[in-house]
């Protein structure tokens, strides 16, 4: 045990809503100071501060595609003019902060299972941020990711640490159920929807599952959380009352609506993940080759992948009382190994 006389601070910067209760998590583990920065995008800032972190606000993400290529170099530069003093810094796929951390010589842990331009061409932006990103000192990665993601864009192999789970399985190890959060719904039994993420770079296709997919699945009886990634989302959802569709206005924690969830459906790849880490029945619609980390979900049979309206409302009305019952042991047993190597990690390079 260190000396807490020779505590080394860490600071933590949140650039996605995915990040704030998969820090918690490890920071709660390590239980070191700790000092946070967030970026304003989507639900962030305040799922930084439902999950309890007291953060600093620095620079935003922004709806236009062109906006958003740009929003990245000038949140470096104010991460860099803005960086708090630490020992060690810890981001998820963020070259803002590795790229910070190296302009004060702070040495940066990067998390990722992202590997998505391991599988497809990448645009050129996305090329410069994997080179940046894979300026880290050090890398924590699940077992599952193609690590040439990292090393074909020049991270040291010695840097990459493997570990045998997902982030999302460390995000939920010590979730904590609220058995009253279904107040705040107008239903009790429902499943969770959520978009492609349409603006993405690593996105090309010109409409949504959404439509059809909402009007299948209320057809067949279920009631739906539905969670717009952007204003524009929010279209598909408003021929519905909310008593059968709900968009909420404020953000609700994705745990929550997970843990409570018939089922989770999802254009993209967190939330299914960590439904799937809590043991419940998960849904991915992505549209394109899928992550190693989702690819081996499915080999697994903890996620179920389609583009077929039909083969997905046939999953879901196939599911009974046994599929949604959660579990937590494997999540908190991955969750201890993370931390055990972040702490590692720490020890070794301050």
């Amino acid at each position: 045990m260190r000396s807490t006389l020779a505590q080394p601070t860490v600071w933590i910067d949140l650039a996605s809503p995915s990040h704030p209760f998969f820090f918690k998590a490890i920071a709660d583990g390590l239980d070191l100071p700790t000092v946070v920065t967030a970026r304003e995008k989507t639900e962030t800032v305040p799922l930084a501060r439902e999950a309890g972190f007291d953060c600093s606000v620095v620079g935003k993400d922004f709806d236009n595609q062109l906006a958003r290529t740009f929003g990245v170099p000038l949140r470096t530069v104010q991460l860099s003019l803005k960086a708090p003093k630490a020992d060690v810094s810890l981001s998820a796929r963020n070259a803002m902060c590795v790229l910070a951390s190296k302009v004060h010589g702070i040495p940066s842990i990067h998390y990722t299972d992202n590997d998505i331009t391991y599988y497809q061409d990448a645009p050129l932006v996305e090329e410069a941020f994997n080179y940046f990103r894979a300026m880290a000192t050090h890398h924590v990665v699940p077992a599952a990711f193609q690590t040439a993601e990292l090393t074909d864009y020049g991270a040291a192999p010695e840097t990459v640490h493997t570990y045998d789970g997902y982030k999302e399985d460390v995000a939920i190890a010590y979730f904590e159920p609220d058995d009253d959060f279904t107040d705040r719904l107008p239903f009790e039994d429902f499943i969770v929807v959520r978009p492609e993420a349409m603006g993405a770079a690593y996105i090309d296709i010109e409409e949504s599952l959404v439509p059809g997919l909402l009007e299948r699945a209320v057809d067949a009886g279920f009631n739906v959380v539905y969670l717009p990634r952007r204003p524009r989302d929010r279209r598909y959802a408003a021929e519905y009352p909310d008593d059968r569709v709900y968009a909420p206005e404020r953000p609700l924690q994705g745990l929550q609506l997970a843990w409570h969830a018939q089922c989770v459906l999802t254009g993209s790849g967190t939330m299914a993940r960590e439904a799937a880490s809590m043991g419940k029945p998960a849904v991915s619609f992505f549209p394109h080759t899928m992550l190693s980390v989702d690819q081996q979900l499915v080999k697994e049979g903890r996620v179920f992948h389609s583009r077929d309206v039909g083969e997905i409302v046939d999953y879901l009305t196939g599911l009974d009382g046994g599929d949604v019952e959660p579990d937590l042991a494997r999540a908190r047993e991955v969750h201890a190994e993370v931390v055990e190597i972040t702490d590692s990690i720490i020890e070794g390079c301050t």
